[in-house]
């Protein structure tokens, strides 16, 4: 049976500074859950049905607490309007040092991406091309929102990410000889552009793309042509599409071009 203070405690997980001041995150949808049994992530609390138990095996294992609950229960402390039949309550790990390689491969800069089901499609994007880092702004979005989670569909326990002001990001000696590529609605080709197998790929905010501030840590410019018949009908591409896309091109020529 779940408690009513653990029914407060999930709803306040909702919002960041209650995810701060208790330390942990919220993981629902029983996909979800059980990838993060089988993750490094700590998790302090599992609620679920009996049912979905017993489907975890020696994955329930990794739990530290657990409750079993009805299928009503979960529908009640769910965030979700649809939830399925479990929940997990997990401990948000302790920062890390930035890693000292961020120079090899590729690595993403998120300039104010805000919208938490563009980052976490971002991280999952990231998690399929195999690129290991992405460091964020502050502003950008929390990777714990519930949100973000969701959108990532696991892809946060393989991907890491850092928070880091701008300046002391572009200014770290270990990039001093990395390429810094900016996706801008006026750069050139990425198509018709060598794409290094090394470089900082920026990408800016939904609303108003990458900052002036930022700029002058950028080396060269880079966009998506538009192909359609239309002459410019579409605005924009979406952030995580269009951040998919240049990191598909990049891969591409890495791995088929050279």
């Amino acid at each position: 049976m779940i408690s009513k203070n653990t029914i407060k405690l999930i709803k306040s997980l909702s919002v960041k500074k209650y995810r701060e001041k208790e330390g942990l995150f919220l993981v629902e949808g029983n996909k979800m859950v059980a990838e993060t049994l089988r993750s490094n992530c700590k998790v302090k609390k599992l609620i679920a049905t009996p049912e979905f138990l017993q489907t975890l095996k020696t994955g329930i294992n990794y739990a530290i607490e657990i409750t079993e609950a009805s299928q009503e229960e979960i529908k009640k402390a769910s965030l979700l309007k649809n939830p399925q039949s479990s929940i997990a309550l997990c401990e948000i790990p302790e920062n890390e040092n930035l890693p000292e390689n961020i120079g090899k491969g590729l690595s993403l800069y998120l300039d104010g991406i805000q919208d938490p089901g563009n980052l976490g499609t971002i991280i999952r994007m990231c998690d399929w091309f195999g690129i290991d880092f992405i460091f964020c702004s502050p502003d950008t979005a929390d990777i714990y929102s519930p949100k973000v989670v969701q959108a990532s569909m696991g892809s946060i326990f393989r991907t890491k990410l850092f928070y880091i002001p701008t300046t002391l990001f572009f200014q770290k000696e270990s990039l001093m000889n990395i390429p810094v590529f900016g996706a801008f609605l006026n750069g050139n080709n990425i198509y018709t552009e060598n794409l290094p197998a090394n470089a900082i790929l920026v990408v800016g905010s939904e609303g108003s793309g990458i900052r002036k501030e930022i700029e002058p840590f950028i080396n060269k410019k880079i966009t998506i042509p538009e192909f359609a018949k239309s002459n410019g009908n579409a605005e924009s591409l979406n952030v995580a599409v269009a951040a998919g896309i240049i990191c598909a091109e990049f891969k591409r020529q890495l791995f088929f071009a050279r």
